[in-house]
């Protein structure tokens, strides 16, 4: 008699990182991290919701070391003097900013990629732009056997408390 053996894969989520820093533009070790996994074979994904310039967008998204995947808002606020936004500008800069998110909230029920980071998600949220629930629902639901990292200036208690790790990067 030959007894099957039947394996069962457990699925479990990997942990909540939060880094937060006085000023933007501060997570440079965590981008040297995901470069790193990457070249190391963890398949991953970085999206900069607020950052602009480059003017990549989802179908324009830069593939580095073979498994870094890096997205830009394909529109953002730092691509304007301030005087220069406007109401329709505004709203296309949401929208851009909207249609990014989407891709993650896919992407982190997915189970594709070992590694995301939302870079500058708490000023989405702080913006209005994203809506605190729909993250909160989407952290909770998510199934991604790696880490996902969340970056800010300022971060709300309620994800303080879903976070396995919080780092504050002092200058």
């Amino acid at each position: 008699n030959k007894k099957e053996l039947k394996l069962r894969k457990i699925n479990q989520n990997g942990q909540i990182h939060i880094y937060q820093s006085s000023y933007r533009g501060s997570y440079s070790t965590i981008i040297r991290d995901s470069l790193r996994n990457a070249a190391l074979g963890r398949k991953v994904l970085l999206v900069q919701l607020m950052k602009g310039g480059v003017k990549q967008g989802i179908p324009n998204a830069q593939k580095l070391c073979g498994n870094l995947t890096w997205i830009r808002s394909s529109n953002s606020y730092d691509q304007y003097e301030s005087d220069d936004i406007n109401s329709n500008t505004s709203k296309s800069i949401n929208n851009s900013i909207i249609e990014l998110w989407d891709f993650c909230k896919k992407e982190l029920l997915s189970g594709e990629y070992d590694q995301i980071i939302l870079d500058e998600v708490f000023l989405a949220v702080e913006m209005k732009i994203i809506s605190k629930d729909d993250l909160i629902s989407t952290l909770e639901n998510r199934y991604i056997s790696g880490d996902v990292i969340l970056t800010g200036t300022s971060i709300p208690n309620n994800f303080l408390l879903m976070a396995d790790q919080f780092t504050e990067l002092r200058s």
